[in-house]
């Protein structure tokens, strides 16, 4: 089961802050924003979401459809196929989406520490 392209989505207190730290850190800018509160960084193949405001707690984030680049790929697997394998495992799903709708979707799983991991398709 490939689950797409993955990054971190963090929960920050200041958008601000948050992106001249990771800028020392190598980040840059790769899309958002910051105006509307959110920012992806990347730093090599490593990408990162800044999110000011958006959510409570960090999520881990998988994007099918999407190389490492935000480009679509000619060939993934779908976010609605994604959720029903992982429904026959007995994950349970935080949020779903409808299996019989077509492009962009996204469920929600909760790891066993209460981690939140979002399977999020733009494509």
């Amino acid at each position: 089961m490939h689950l797409g392209t993955f990054s971190v989505s963090l929960a920050v207190k200041d958008i601000e802050t948050s992106k001249l730290f990771y800028e020392k850190l190598g980040f840059k800018i790769f899309m958002g924003d910051q105006s509307q509160n959110w920012l992806i960084m990347k730093n090599g193949e490593t990408n990162i979401g800044l999110f000011q405001g958006m959510f409570e707690n960090n999520i881990l984030t998988f994007n099918p459809g999407w190389d490492n680049n935000a480009q679509p790929l000619k060939k993934f697997t779908d976010v609605r196929e994604l959720q029903s394998e992982l429904k026959k495992t007995d994950i349970t799903m935080s949020n779903e989406t409808d299996i019989n709708s077509k492009g962009p979707a996204s469920f929600m799983i909760i790891d066993p520490d209460g981690n939140t991991i979002l399977i999020d398709q733009h494509v």
